[in-house]
Order: C-alpha cells, then sequence, then structure tokens
C-alpha cells in the first residue's frame, strides 16, 4: 500500500516544524559549530520492522533547513530491518540541526501506522466490514501527526477535534438532566450539518438516544458478548423507524478486537491506536569521506 496525505494538512502544520525546530536550538548551536558548513550526504535507515509514515513532516525540517530528501521507498510502505529508507543532503550543520526534530516526528508517526496496519489486516482477515476508528486521546501538540499516521496505516480518524462532531458523554447528559433534554440543546447549537453521538452504557439510555434523534450510539464498556447481545437488539427493535449507526467503545486492544467483530456494530474506536503505541526506530548518518 502506497499513499500520502499531505494535501490534508492545514496551512497551520508548517509553522508548527518551525517551532519545533526552535524548541529544539533556543539559542546557540554548539554541534553544530564543531561539524561545520561542508556539503554532505545522510543516510535515513530504518533500524526496526515498521510502515513508512510522517514523509511530509520530515521533508519539510529539511527543507526549513536548506535541505533536500531523496526518498527511497514510497509513504504508506510495509518495511523490515535494516532498510534504506532516504538521502537527505545538505549542510552538515543543518543535517544534524534537523536530525533529531525529523526523527521524533517520522519515528512516532510511523509507529501510529504500523499498529493502525496490523489492526486494519486483523479486519481485513476476519472479515469485518464496520469502521475501525482511533480516538481524540492524543498528545498536546502532537495530533495531527498522530491522526495522520492512523490514515497511513488504514484505519480512521474518528473525530479530529471538539468542533468535529457533537460527542455527548455522562458529563453532559448529567448537566441538563437527561440524555432527550441534552440532544436537544446540542441540536439547537450544531445545526443540520454536525452529526451528534452519545455515550450510553445500558440499551434503556440507546433507546432514549435514538429516540431523541442522535445520529450515533457509543455502547460504551460493554464486554464483547453483552454487545453482540445489546447491538441485534437495538438493530431489531428500531429496524424501519430510526436511522442510526452504533459504535462500540472502551477497553478493545489489538489482541481483542476480532472479538468485537459484528455484524450489527458499525463502528469500533480504539485509543490503543495512540496510546501506549512504541516507536519504529530510525537512525541519520552522515556518510564518512
Amino acid at each position: 500500500m502506497s499513499t500520502s496525505y499531505a494535501h490534508l494538512l492545514p496551512p497551520s502544520w508548517k509553522t508548527q516544524i518551525t517551532q519545533w525546530i526552535e524548541e529544539d536550538v533556543p539559542s546557540f548551536d554548539y554541534g553544530g559549530y564543531v561539524v561545520g558548513e561542508t556539503d554532505q550526504i545522510a543516510i535515513l535507515y530504518g533500524k526496526s520492522e515498521g510502515v513508512l509514515a510522517g514523509v511530509p513532516f520530515f521533508d519539510e525540517v529539511f527543507k526549513q533547513l536548506d535541505c533536500r530528501v531523496e526518498w527511497h521507498i514510497s509513504e504508506g510502505t510495509h518495511f523490515t530491518p535494516i532498510k534504506k529508507v532516504a538521502h537527505v543532503y545538505g549542510k552538515a550543520r543543518n543535517l544534524l540541526l534537523g536530525e533529531r526534530v525529523a526523527l521524533n516526528l517520522i519515528s512516532r508517526c510511523s509507529g501510529i501506522a504500523y499498529k493502525s496496519r496490523l489492526i486494519a489486516d486483523i479486519q481485513k482477515a476476519y472479515g469485518f466490514k464496520g469502521i475501525i476508528a482511533a480516538t481524540r486521546k492524543t498528545t498536546p501538540g502532537f495530533r495531527l501527526v498522530e491522526k495522520y499516521g492512523v490514515l497511513v496505516g488504514g484505519l480512521d480518524t474518528h473525530r479530529m477535534d471538539l468542533s468535529a462532531m457533537i460527542m455527548l458523554k455522562d458529563n453532559h447528559i448529567w448537566s441538563q438532566g437527561s440524555i432527550t433534554k441534552a440532544i436537544q440543546l446540542a441540536r439547537s447549537v450544531g445545526g443540520f450539518s454536525l452529526k451528534i453521538e452519545v455515550e450510553c452504557r445500558s440499551e434503556a439510555e440507546a433507546d432514549e438516544a435514538i429516540e431523541a434523534g442522535a445520529d450515533i450510539i457509543m455502547l460504551d464498556n460493554f464486554t464483547d458478548r453483552g454487545l453482540k447481545d445489546a447491538a441485534k437488539s437495538l438493530k431489531d427493535r428500531w429496524r424501519d423507524k430510526r436511522q442510526f449507526l452504533l459504535e462500540s467503545s472502551g477497553g478493545i486492544t489489538i489482541d481483542t478486537v476480532a472479538s468485537y467483530f459484528n455484524d450489527n456494530i458499525d463502528i469500533l474506536s480504539m485509543s490503543t491506536v495512540t496510546q501506549g503505541v512504541a516507536h519504529i526506530d530510525f537512525s541519520l548518518k552522515i556518510q564518512k569521506s
């Protein structure tokens, strides 16, 4: 699989790259003084198995430092170590100035893409026709990179932020006293273009949410068996009466995801796609003269 999602990125992302470079060298670049300004070539090695992701971020780091990257594999490619992934051309000082920022970005992004790919492969093997999505449990300031990795790996990003979809959870419902009131208030400001999702802990709560017009019902923290029973019951009961999607979330991991596959479930969301993910080991080595 080979693809690029660079054109999805907002204008602000290049400013973030600038800020990350500034964070790493806020004053003097002492090591850069040592290596100087000679033209050099560095090799990017993939030292652990993974899926390449984060190419636009890596490119932009070195573009801002007047370096050029030549890739030998496409973004989205699965690779095994040790792999020569790219060559980077530029001044020795600039190569080392961008090294850690670029490696941090690509290691994290590729790790998420690799885990997403493994989960997508499980989905394909079992023939699950629903959607498997990440969640909003991402690293502050790094969400764009992490969600990008999810896309490259082949899973759904779910909502990107609080403005992308209205999700009503227990605290929202508590504030209004009922699911119905919370949905009515949310609809009054969200308009026709935003979907409303409601977190439900029981079939009774799900019934109320469906009746009130929720677009997506999240069955939260159900066991795999309990989920299947509830999903079938809800779909049977509301067939030809209401249109809605059923989502399952809570405690789903790469080891257990297959046990949640069900024809009555439309979406499985997993925070473990972006949390606790091993980074892919990359290194950047300047070729010796």
